[in-house]
């Protein structure tokens, strides 16, 4: 859950040090009516996200990085698994009629395709309306016949920055990316789908954003 909210202590220490700057902390802490000690942490958070710059010998001053700067240094500091959310999964093998049967029952825009819980492939709604207009029987084809193939499908990790993971939506033109786990057995690389970054992941992160900073 990603809270940067400035606690009531926090905020009296920015508006102290804009109207004094520079100032010590031991000034700080006779202002605010608390030790050095416990003043510290609140120092440090301060400092660590750019609202305050300590200047040794000097004091404390307000950081002169805009607010845009601070946002930026921030969300390039968040990862994929901390905004992902359940990804929709489907059979190879299973009928195209049964994977828009899920894909709707879920409300998603893409399904992922699994072999024996390994990620395959993928299909959007695109490849759903293209195939329906086209006449073929959904009842008896798989989808694995009109899914975009591995390794065609882009697709993140969760340590990923969720930065990237929005760059790599704008560059390949996809709503979303499966975050998925590698592992290597046999010398042969399999991937496991564990959840998905989207268009609405990265929308609500800026939500968020925009209303704890």
């Amino acid at each position: 859950m990603i809270n940067i909210n400035l606690s009531p202590r926090q905020k009296e220490i920015i508006k102290l040090v804009k109207q004094e700057q520079p100032i010590t902390s031991e000034k700080l802490a006779a202002k605010v009516g608390v030790t050095r000690a416990a003043l510290r942490p609140d120092l440090a958070i301060l400092t660590m996200i750019g609202i305050l710059d300590a200047k040794p010998k000097v004091g404390y001053v307000c950081s002169e990085k805009s607010s845009v700067s601070l946002v930026h240094d921030y969300i390039k500091k968040i990862k994929v698994n901390e905004i992902m959310t359940k990804a929709v999964t489907i059979d190879e093998q299973s009928t195209i009629y049964d994977a828009i049967v899920t894909l709707f029952l879920n409300d998603v825009g893409t399904l992922w395709i699994e072999n024996n819980g390994n990620l395959v492939g993928a299909v959007s709604r695109k490849d759903f309306l293209k195939v329906a207009m086209g006449g073929t029987d959904l009842n008896k084809v798989p989808v694995g016949i009109i899914m975009t193939r591995m390794p065609n499908v882009v697709c993140v990790d969760m340590d990923d920055l969720a930065y990237d993971a929005a760059q790599k939506i704008i560059d390949h033109e996809v709503d979303s990316l499966p975050v998925v786990e590698r592992n290597y057995e046999n010398d042969e690389e399999k991937i496991k789908v564990v959840g998905k970054c989207s268009k609405t992941n990265i929308t609500k992160l800026l939500v968020r954003l925009g209303q704890n900073l």
